[in-house]
Parts: structure tokens; sequence; C-alpha cells
């Protein structure tokens, strides 16, 4: 299974300047709320102190926030320790450090991080606004190895016509969050722990910023999107949210998560690389590490690390406990990209400079599937599709991803409200500075949804058409966190996703609607394939 292949950059982290406390202190306090509908305050009295923003006049953000103590020193690999309260007003109007993470890969934050990482960004409108606003808590996604909260810009989605107060978080990653190696005294999954701290600091301050912590949405794509399927299943996370937005993460199909045995695999392979890998001194000898040498030493890419089914934080594996029905019965948003594979499949030829061949895509088909080749190469000739890789894209999507997604939204109704979708704009923009393939178009990508929902330097600008999409798409997410449904107030209709009516909704510009997903990506094809595979 592969997670977040896309080939990106991310923004580094700038730290706040300590000289706005004096300046804030002796502005002195905020003014109280009142009814008017004039501009909110931008300092903010948190549980645990009061904060400093901005306002653009269009939205408050505030960066920067601790919401747990530094994971640093002795609370190395330990479980996040509550944050010590402050007095002087926290300058919060930067982003600060994103949580240490190797450099080698195209989506790494610049400069790698640091282990002092625990912090969240919130977005609110700069209005005031009748009713507390629904919370949608941001999980970014990065293979559990890379990425931070901060690069999301979430100004559209909490000014969309619903409006909301958007969280977005950092939690610890790789060797420091997932690491679970023989010898080492610590708890697994202390990244999935995290972002259960961030939602219980979210249920403590949401009314500061105007928001409703009794109305809390879990959301994440790709990692963060299986970490939704993870804390859906998890105990420790129950009545800590309301309902849930999974973006291309199958809970069920290819597991998101790792056994004790697999994860101790890795793990080992972590700690006879850091020189620590004596089980008799495997914990003292890790803690001495160095956060440049742990990450030099860990295990990166995309396939190294995964929420562990240890049988506390993660009593099972996601996808075997939602199949049967044993996770937290919130309405729940699920969809995927309707091009995942597209990037993966166009590879070669941005590469090199030359497009797949006939020839060359049924080689890499057959090194795929084996003896199941050519009834693949049956069901995708290449002569349906505008070029080689586009059929490639195909498969590849069909097979890792877009099958689990239907996997998972069959199961995810038998038990709660379901809302399904294929996000399919065929123009869709592509990340900056990166090259596409010539000979076939990349549709929307793994990732590339992205773009509609948070201002990311990551991506190429909306044009038009892209942005009325946006403003469709974070509507409907705003709708959905306020009240569980979708459709009306203006909005295209969309049914929910039922057992005996597997609504799923086509998003693309000037094209919203009913789409038949099943047909679209081959599913009956798949799970007849699946007893061979």
């Amino acid at each position: 299974m592969s997670i977040d292949t896309s080939r990106l950059a991310a923004l580094a982290a700038a730290t706040a300047s300590a000289a706005l406390a004096l300046t804030v202190a002796a502005a002195g306090p905020a003014p109280a709320q009142s009814g008017d509908r004039g501009p909110l305050p931008t300092r903010v009295a948190t549980a645990e102190g009061p904060v400093q923003g901005v306002s653009d006049g269009t939205v408050r953000t505030f960066q920067g926030i601790p919401y747990a103590a530094p994971p640093t020193g002795v609370r190395r690999w330990k479980e996040p320790q509550p944050v010590r309260p402050w007095s002087s007003p926290l300058d919060a109007r930067k982003p600060r450090s994103a949580c240490a993470q190797p450099t080698d890969q195209p989506i790494s934050i610049e400069g790698g991080g640091d282990e002092d990482c625990l912090h969240l960004n919130v977005t609110t409108p700069a209005g005031r606004t009748t009713g507390r606003l629904p919370v949608i808590v941001w999980i970014h996604g990065g293979s559990f190895t890379y990425g931070d909260g901060a690069t999301y810009r979430a100004a559209r989605l909490a000014a969309a016509r619903q409006g909301a107060v958007v969280v977005t978080v950092n939690y610890r990653l790789g060797a420091l969050g997932f690491l679970t190696a023989p010898g080492l005294r610590a708890p697994a999954n202390l990244g999935l722990l995290d972002q259960q701290a961030a939602l219980k600091w979210v249920k403590r301050n949401a009314t500061a910023f105007g928001g409703d912590p009794r109305n809390v949405t879990i959301m994440g794509q790709s990692g963060g999107g299986y970490s939704v399927c993870a804390q859906l299943v998890s105990p420790g996370a129950r009545g800590l949210f309301d309902k849930a937005i999974v973006q291309s993460a199958g809970c069920v199909g290819p597991d998101g998560s790792f056994t004790r045995a697999q994860a101790e695999a890795n793990g080992r392979a972590v700690a006879e690389a850091a020189d620590c890998d004596d089980p008799r001194t495997a914990d003292s000898c890790l803690r001495r590490r160095s956060t440049p040498e742990l990450i030099e030493a860990s295990a990166s890419g995309h396939d190294g690390y995964r929420p562990v089914v240890d049988g506390t934080v993660l009593p099972e594996a996601p996808s075997r406990a939602i199949a049967a029905g044993r996770f937290a019965r919130v309405p729940v948003l699920h969809g995927s990209t309707h091009d995942e594979m597209s990037g993966l499949a166009g590879l070669d030829e941005i590469m090199t400079g030359t497009p797949l061949t006939p020839e060359a895509y049924a080689e890499k088909v057959t090194g795929q599937f084996g003896k199941d080749a050519p009834a693949v190469l049956a069901e995708y000739p290449v002569s349906d599709y505008p070029a080689p890789g586009a059929a490639l894209s195909a498969v590849l999507t069909d097979s890792e991803w877009s099958t689990a997604a239907l996997d998972t939204q069959r199961a995810l109704a038998r038990h709660t409200r379901v809302h399904a979708y294929d996000f399919a704009d065929a123009q869709a923009p592509y990340f900056r500075n990166v090259p596409r393939p010539a000979s076939f178009p990349l549709g929307t990508g793994h990732m590339v949804d992205l773009a509609y929902l948070f201002e990311n330097d990551l991506f190429e600008p909306l044009d038009g058409a892209q942005a009325a999409l946006s403003d469709t798409v974070t509507a409907y997410w705003a709708q959905f966190a306020a009240t569980g449904r979708l459709g009306g107030g203006g909005l295209p209709a969309w049914k929910p996703f039922t057992e005996h009516g597997p609504y799923v909704q086509r998003l693309a510009s000037g094209d919203i609607g009913r789409t038949d997903f099943a047909a679209d990506h081959h599913y009956a094809f798949w799970k007849a394939l699946a007893p061979s595979r």
C-alpha cells in the first residue's frame, strides 16, 4: 500500500516574535464580545493562557499554539503531557516548528522540523456569527513520516458559507511518533495519542474561538485519513469528536496499520541503524541519540510507519474493527480522487521524457498482477484510454484505492450515516513547478483535492472554474461539519450512501451529481479477482 505518493515540497515553519508579549500586555484586555456584528478580537484567552493572533478582515488566524508540553528530553517517547500555563500573551501570528522528519523526499518539510513541535493552528471567520460554529480538526497526511499542520492554511474552509473554526495540528511522526523497537520502553502510537491530546485541547478551548465543543469533526487525507480510521476505533478518542471526514484512505481493505510484529521488525532495523540493536540497552541507547541521528537512522519513504495494533490505543486493526461495526458510529463523509495513482503512472514519462508504450504497459501489469495480468489487460485495454499511461493510472487507482473506498463506504453505511464522493475534476491543478506527462491528462490525482480545500503553496493556483468548485466543496465540507448532512441551502442535492442505495457524488467543475462509482472503477471485476490475488 502506498500513501502520499505525490511529489511536492512544503513550507518551513517560522518562529514567533518575542517582543509582541510586552506590546499586547500594555494594550490592556481585549474588549468583551457584544451583540454587534463587528470584528472579533485577535487576542483570545485560552485555558492555558492568552494568545495573540491576527486578522485580515475575512478570517482570524492563531498559529503555533502549544497543546502539550514539548516531547523533548525526558519526555521523548512519552505520552503527551500537559503544557505549562502562561500569563503573558503568546505570539500566535506565525507558525512554529514542524515535527522532526527526514528530508529525503519531496514532501518533506524544509529543514526537517524539530522534536518541540506539538503545536496547532486555529482559523476562524473574522466577523461575529450567530451561535457557535462547528469545529473541524485537520490531521495532515504524509505517510506518518512527513508534513505539518501549518502548511494547510484554512481561510477558504473557515470562511465557507456555513462558516467553521478550523484547527490544523502537528503530531509526532516516524521514529519519534510510531517507533516500536525491541527494548524501547515507550508506548506505541504516540502520534495517535498526540492527535487525541489536540482534540482534548479543542474541547477545552473551542468556545474561546467561537466554536462549539459539542460539534467537532475530525478530518484527514491519506495518512491523515488512516489516522481518522484509527481514531474511529480507538477507545481513547471516544467522545472527542462527533463526525469524521476521511479522504483518500480506505478504512476497510489494504490495511493502514501494522501488527506489533510488523512494527517491531521495522523498529529493529531502525535500532540497528542507530547502533542500538541490543534489546538490553536499546532504550538508554536510543534516548541518547540526537534528533538528527535518530532521523538518519529512521525508516523513510512511504512504508516505514503506521499505527500499531497494540491492544490499548488501537485494540484491533481498523479494517477489521470497522468491517465488524466496532467503531464510533458518527456520521462519516468518505471519498477518494478519481485518479489517485495518475502521478505515479506518469512518473516514468516525466523522468525519461518518453511516454509509456503498450508493450511497457503490459509488462508493468504483468509485474504487478502476475497470473491475473491477462484478465486485467482485457478489462483495461489500451484502446479504451487516451494513452497507455492513462490505462495504467486506471488500473492502479481502481485496484489499490477505489475498491477499498467502496468497501469502506459499504461497511460504514451498515452502522451509521455516510456520504460518499468521487473527486473527479478532469482539469485539476497540479503541484507547483512539477512537470506533467505529455501523453495523458492527470485528472485529479492523490492529494490534489486539497488544492480546493486549503490555501497551500504546494499547488498551482485555481482558475475560475476550479475556484467555483472550491466554493462548492468547502461549503459542503462546512455544512457536513455543522449538520452531518449534505445538500440544500443553495448547494446541489447529495443523498446519503446506504446499503441499498450506494449514492456517490461526483465532484467536478460544472459537473456535480450522482455517479456510478462501481461501474466507473470496475468494482465488480476487482471483487471477482480478489480471491485469486
